[in-house]
């Protein structure tokens, strides 16, 4: 039976760790397990056929690092390697009933823009593992232990652009709810069943009693089979191995837990072996899938936070050339930070997604829009909503962008339908559904009621859920077409009641052409909530529009108890005054500072570079380059690591912020040599991946921070031989040395190189981390401190220098 539909009905059960049995088996220090597909075939079959005897419907190829950057440095090619897996797989499962997996595990390098690993490169790293186990005869793409949606999505474009088998996707989640670099729960279900996954859910992480509100945030946001696969437990190194610390029983009656919340696909992650998997089974045997309500969700997303459409939602619309001249300037000078500033502003006003709209006839809009949704998404954390005329910019927006987007727009011409329907299938978007076709607007509501019922009629023939179109019934300006005002707000009753879909206008196109447009703007927007408008794209600078938005939505009773309307008015003094004779119309309501008004602090913490740049090299005609260093780009990165610990920013931004300083920083260094004043380091520090371990994305993201505190980084990469970093530390009177591990197994060869340095004399201080790494582990190894985070190893750093 195919797996697809296998899993409509049953529980199906997973395998379990293939690196602890590998460990088992002998698997040194350092070692690659994918090697073991060509140096050790008859063990590898033997683990899948212990896993199958135990009663696992699935077995996963040994392939999980077998990608081109981490095999570079081995004698064998991917696909070799990946051809060796399979081959393995289908002989252990003889005539034997279980599907084969091919595992895809991270690349083992961060992303544009925390990383330098572009997207399209990505995808075709993981094209190349797909191709050849796709030709090998795997049943199901499994890509698991992903912290980035953004490589997920890559992996997942890859496997779609290459077969269409089943895809599982799984990603790895820590105690606070969301991955390494803060990607929530609801937001990967979301993005994950637009892009067309089959299941999706959770792997590795944490133990399975810990996974219950994680999981419960993935059902109710998803009607894909969910998956969950913990690990047996934290481990503990007793004897130089890894144990880990919850029975078979445990590890069982916990997943059954999940079960019964909606779970139907099953297995282990690491320190599961055989034994756990014959408990697990014994779920499938007697146990039935539950039956899940169905989930109806009106949602767009970026990694870090969900947009439901469940009240009314302001979408910005100030990032738009039109009408704008200072805007169209910016476009042609490429002059991103002044559209960074726009999005900024707008979610300083309110806005709950940012409408993005670069067109002009004279510029490279698909290669402009590429770059505007790059640079937004590494600032902010609201949802996009992509504004394009043209496929090929839709498309480019849509391939980089980060979550479930929103298209803006289609018409009802067929032409226009058949072109861009398909592509917000594929990227699972959201789309934009315009009342006009090729006859234009119509002048009355039924006939743009036609236009919409055919829009959604087409967009669900694509395959596109009704709840994912939104229609704009077109706001016409009312100074030239007033009798049609209404009929705008008749088509959107219309829509509403009848289509039962969520609607968006552009409300400030009402007014063009008339004085005091607010006034007009203020009040149709009234007009439309009250008609049924869920998406109102409007300037959220604007205090009237804002004012009537909060209002509506207690007479609504979206704000229950008035609380968040109190919240805001509560304070202010709001003045009335008499309408005198004279009235100034060129009052402008949202002010922007510019560079020279805004401090540097403030531009490192919205991450504009550009503008850094200029207020720095204003301030060194003022301050000395130690007073800036001192007096604010260390305060400013000490609030934004505030902002992180608290969780109001994420990863991308922590290191786009850090990445702005090092504009200040290079600027103040480049000044110094030039003035032979020396240096602003703030000492030397060795950072390091343990020998044996070959991740080093963590290692890269501290050494960001740290240089840009003004600390001098001695990086020695990744699997770095313990005599190495006895020899750099001790011949470079080396104050701190960090050491990182991700796998469990090179603990070890870290508390070796703890142990190798005291033993050498080194008089400095040792810090340690990784995603396996404690401070109970940093005590027993004899580390002088424990880095939870990037973040962290800045207050140790601190410590140490101010000492």
């Amino acid at each position: 039976m195919n797996v697809r539909e296998y899993i409509k009905d049953n529980i199906l059960v997973f395998d379990g760790a293939m690196g602890t049995m590998l460990q088992n088996l002998g698997l040194k220090l350092g070692e690659n397990p994918e090697i073991f597909n060509i140096t050790h075939r008859e063990e590898i079959i033997k683990i899948h056929k212990d896993y199958i005897n135990s009663g696992a419907k699935i077995i996963t190829t040994n392939t999980f690092g077998a990608n081109e950057l981490k095999l570079k440095n081995t004698k064998f090619s991917v696909e070799e390697i990946i051809k060796s897996g399979v081959d393995l797989a289908k002989k252990a499962r003889e005539n034997k009933e279980c599907y084969i997996a091919l595992d895809i595990g991270p690349i083992g390098e961060l992303l544009e823009p925390m990383g330098t690993l572009s997207f399209d490169k990505a995808i075709n790293i993981f094209k190349r593992q797909i191709k050849v186990g796709v030709d090998s005869g795997v049943d199901i793409i499994l890509i698991e232990t992903m912290t980035d949606l953004y490589e997920m999505k890559a992996a997942i474009i890859a496997a779609k652009e290459s077969c269409d088998i089943p895809i599982f996707a799984t990603m790895t989640f820590e105690k606070d709810g969301r991955t390494f670099t803060g990607c929530l729960p609801e937001s990967m279900a979301i993005t994950l069943e637009g892009l067309g996954v089959d299941a999706v859910g959770v792997n590795c992480s944490l133990e399975p009693s810990e996974l219950n509100n994680i999981v419960k945030n993935i059902i109710n946001n998803t009607n894909l089979p969910v998956i969950v696969q913990p690990n047996a437990g934290l481990p503990n190194i007793i004897e130089r191995k890894a144990v880990y610390d919850i029975t078979e029983k445990e590890f069982s009656n916990s997943v059954r837990e999940l079960v019964d919340m909606g779970v139907s696909i099953i297995g282990g992650c690491c320190g599961t072996t055989p034994s756990f998997i014959e408990e697990l089974s014994k779920i499938a045997k007697y146990k039935r899938k539950v039956n899940r309500r169905e989930v109806i969700k009106y949602a767009v997303a970026s990694p870090y936070k969900v947009v439901e459409i469940n009240e009314v939602r302001v979408v910005g619309e100030r990032i738009n050339p039109t009408g704008k001249k200072r805007f169209k300037k910016a476009i042609i000078d490429k002059d991103m930070d002044y559209i960074l500033r726009q999005a900024i502003e707008q979610i300083e006003g309110g806005a709950e997604i940012l409408d993005v709209n670069v067109g002009l006839p004279e510029i490279d809009e698909e290669s402009l829009m590429e770059s505007a949704i790059k640079e937004l998404q590494s600032i902010v954390d609201v949802p996009l909503q992509i504004d394009s005329g043209k496929k090929n910019v839709i498309e480019k927006g849509l391939r980089v962008y980060n979550g479930k987007p929103i298209v803006n727009s289609v018409s009802g011409e067929d032409k226009v339908l058949d072109n861009i329907l398909p592509l917000v299938k594929k990227y699972g978007a959201a789309v934009v559904g315009l009342t006009l076709d090729n006859n234009g607007i119509p002048k009355d509501p039924e006939s743009r009621f036609k236009i919409a019922e055919k829009i959604v009629n087409r967009a669900i023939e694509y395959g596109i859920k009704k709840e994912d179109v939104y229609i704009d019934c077109l706001a016409l300006t009312v100074s030239a077409q007033q009798e049609e005002v209404m009929d705008t707000l008749k088509a959107l009753r219309m829509v509403k009641k009848r289509l039962g879909v969520k609607t968006l206008l552009g409300v400030s196109n009402i007014s063009f052409g008339l004085p005091n447009r607010e006034l007009i703007n203020e009040t149709f927007l009234a007009l439309a909530l009250g008609a049924g408008l869920d998406l109102p794209i409007i300037n959220p600078n604007k205090e009237g529009m804002m004012n009537v938005i909060d209002s509506f939505k207690v007479l609504n009773n979206n704000d229950r108890g008035a609380k968040r309307y109190i919240e805001t008015y509560g304070d202010k003094k709001v003045e009335r005054v008499l309408i005198s004779k004279k009235i100034d119309l060129n009052i402008n309501h949202s002010k922007q500072l510019d560079d020279n008004e805004e401090s540097l602090e403030k531009l490192i913490l919205q991450g504009l570079k550009n503008s850094t740049r200029k207020i720095t090299e204003r301030l060194l005609e003022e301050k000395t380059e130690l007073q800036i260093v001192n007096e604010d780009l260390i305060p400013a990165l000490d609030k934004v690591g505030e902002k992180y610990e608290k969780g109001e920013i994420f990863l991308p931004q922590l290191i786009q912020a850090a990445e702005t300083v090092k504009v200040s920083f290079d600027l103040i260094k480049d000044r110094l040599v030039k003035l032979d004043k020396g240096d602003v380091s703030k000492g030397k520090i060795i950072l390091a991946t343990v020998k044996g371990d070959i991740h080093d994305i963590g290692k890269n993201i501290v050494k960001v921070i740290l240089e840009n505190y003004g600390y001098d980084i001695l990086d020695l990469g990744k699997d770095v031989p313990i005599e190495k970093v006895v020899k750099e530390a001790t011949e470079n009177n080396i104050k701190l040395v960090g050491l990182s591990a991700l796998m469990t197994t090179t603990i070890v060869s870290m508390e070796e190189t703890i142990v190798a340095l005291k033993k050498a004399g080194f008089k400095g201080k040792i810090f340690v981390g990784g995603a396996v790494v404690t401070a109970d582990y940093s005590e027993k190894m004899g580390a002088d401190f424990y880095a939870k985070d990037a973040k962290e190893s800045v207050e140790i750093a601190k410590k140490v220098f101010n000492n």
